[in-house]
């Protein structure tokens, strides 16, 4: 099992070619297809939704400085964690077909360029934060053990998509606290970390569920590969109904008015296509419930509350 973070790419499927077949390209070019870049989709609109919320209901107004250092630490984070996860699972990958194309294993990218682009992401990440304020200085190193525990959390655990759930809590709770310095007046930030953790340990399920056989075979511990695929597909709608309660108290927290609800509606009318398009006998379609619905919750439940923030006047 590969967390839902990592994404599935075309790259991600059985290759017969060897690590030499390919054509050569620039390193950084790999290493951004090592991190999937791209898929920063998922957490930076929930990142933003939380600074400029906190921006409103603060009265601080716009900080673009804050802002764009939030934006510096979440992708330093992002691109941290994942260079990480595929160290750590290069050899996990080898041995299962879907991910044996992964960069690491073919030699598209050697180990050593994976470790500095690790370390430099998470220089940046760190720099970042001190740039922030005191409060999230100190809390940066804590953040990152999430980060790290999730790549081996599947080596110990069942539930390994609970420990990713917490490293995506991260960024809401950070962004929050990047704004604001202080732990004070919190509360909302708490309801959309916790809503945020949930929803992404929701699909996590989803997506594991395609590897549950090989996990068996490997020794890779998840839920689907513990407790069968039916299961894991249940445990996940019950993530995705507290993840909207979750959701619907930060808008109630924090005043929302109609745009935040319709973009609620519209997330739960993805969490409920993405349930019905993947079943245990067919999981041909988890790929479309990843990438297309997930991808949509975050930037519609963004986007309406941008446009409520907007409307309200909070963000001058």
């Amino acid at each position: 099992m590969n967390g839902a973070d990592s994404g599935t790419k075309p790259h991600d499927r059985p290759e017969a070619a060897g690590p030499h077949d390919r054509p050569q390209e620039g390193s950084v070019r790999a290493f951004l297809r090592l991190v999937a870049i791209e898929h920063s989709v998922f957490a930076l609109p929930f990142a933003y939704l939380s600074a400029l919320t906190a921006m409103a209901v603060t009265g601080l107004g716009l900080a673009w400085r804050e802002l764009l250092l939030i934006t510096v630490a979440m992708v330093g984070a992002r691109t941290f964690a994942m260079a990480a996860n595929r160290i750590i699972d290069r050899h996990i990958d080898a041995r299962n077909p879907r991910t044996a194309g992964r960069e690491l294993v073919t030699g598209a990218v050697s180990l050593r360029t994976a470790w500095l682009g690790a370390a430099v992401a998470l220089i940046v990440f760190l720099t970042a934060a001190v740039l922030l304020n005191p409060l999230v200085t100190v809390l940066a190193p804590v953040a990152v053990m999430p980060l790290v525990l999730y790549s081996y959390a599947k080596r110990f655990t069942d539930w390994p998509h609970a420990v990713l759930a917490v490293a995506q809590a991260v960024a809401p709770m950070g962004a929050w606290l990047a704004v604001t310095g202080t732990f004070a007046g919190s509360g909302p930030a708490w309801l959309l970390a916790i809503a945020v953790g949930l929803w992404i340990g929701g699909f996590d399920l989803i997506y594991a569920c395609q590897d549950a056989e090989v996990d068996r075979t490997i020794g890779v511990r998840s839920v689907p590969a513990r407790y069968g695929v039916r299961f894991a597909l249940r445990a996940a709608v019950g993530a995705h109904v507290l993840a909207f309660g979750c959701f619907a108290g930060f808008g109630f927290a924090v005043g929302f008015g109609w745009p935040w609800w319709v973009g609620l509606a519209l997330t739960a009318a993805a969490f409920a296509y993405q349930h019905s398009i993947v079943r245990p006998d067919d999981l041909s379609r988890v790929n479309r419930a990843f990438f297309t619905a997930n991808g949509f919750v975050g930037i519609a439940l963004f986007g309406f509350a941008l446009l409520d923030l907007v409307l309200r006047g909070g963000l001058r």
